[in-house]
């Protein structure tokens, strides 16, 4: 027999998805949260990059007290003595970011400019070494708006720190909450072609320009 869908060909795979339809409801208020957060953050985005800098913080605290603790664990002195010390800078840079976040926000977004800038950089030149079969132009056109978006995150320094990690948090925000909320009704669209006992896909549902076959071809 053969259907539209794999989940429609292989029972086992819908078998697969009833944990997630049965959580269904808590996804879609997963991917609201994520959206409205997303919307206030870019609302006011120096308290969301405080917010974003706080964050941080609480990291690189956390991540010290582990190197901290997996210093202990380390036989030889000089390694033990390297480990330590990179736990108390992370600790210390930690409480630095609570102590002054605007600081910390402006150190972020000068080291954000500058790894944007060479990233666009290393995508251009990685552009130009593709052969032309490839898609190289995606490439130099996503080198190219990583470059001029490094340059202008740099112009604008530091008076662009105030805002930028705002938005960027603000951007994957929504785009996380985007993506729950997509990922859910995809899964629904082979469950809704079953519950209306068509063997086509309803509409926005996979490619609507492909013919559907038949449900039922006996072998």
């Amino acid at each position: 027999m053969t259907n539209t869908s794999d989940t429609l060909r292989n029972p086992q795979a819908g078998s697969d998805l009833a944990p997630v339809r049965a959580k269904s409801g808590w996804i879609v208020a997963l991917g609201v949260v994520y959206l409205i957060a997303g919307f206030v953050a870019l609302g006011s985005v120096v308290m969301a990059t405080v917010a974003s800098v706080l964050i941080v913080g609480v990291m690189m605290i956390i991540a010290g007290v582990a190197e901290v603790f997996s210093a202990f664990q380390i036989r030889g002195w000089g390694k033990f003595l390297l480990w330590v010390l990179l736990g108390v800078l992370y600790i210390i840079a930690g409480f630095v970011t609570f102590e002054n976040p605007l600081l910390a926000a402006a150190v972020l977004t000068l080291i954000l400019g500058a790894s944007l800038l060479a990233s666009g950089i290393m995508r251009i030149m990685l552009a130009f070494s593709m052969k032309r079969e490839t898609p190289w132009v995606w490439v130099l056109l996503s080198g190219v708006i990583t470059l001029l978006l490094g340059l202008l995150i740099l112009a604008h320094w530091p008076v662009s720190s105030l805002y930028i990690l705002g938005v960027f948090l603000g951007i994957d925000l929504i785009m996380a909450g985007a993506a729950w909320i997509g990922f859910l009704s995809r899964r629904e669209c082979p469950r809704a072609a079953r519950a209306t006992g068509r063997h086509r896909l309803p509409r926005g549902c996979g490619d609507r320009r492909q013919p559907v076959r038949a449900a039922a071809s006996i072998v």
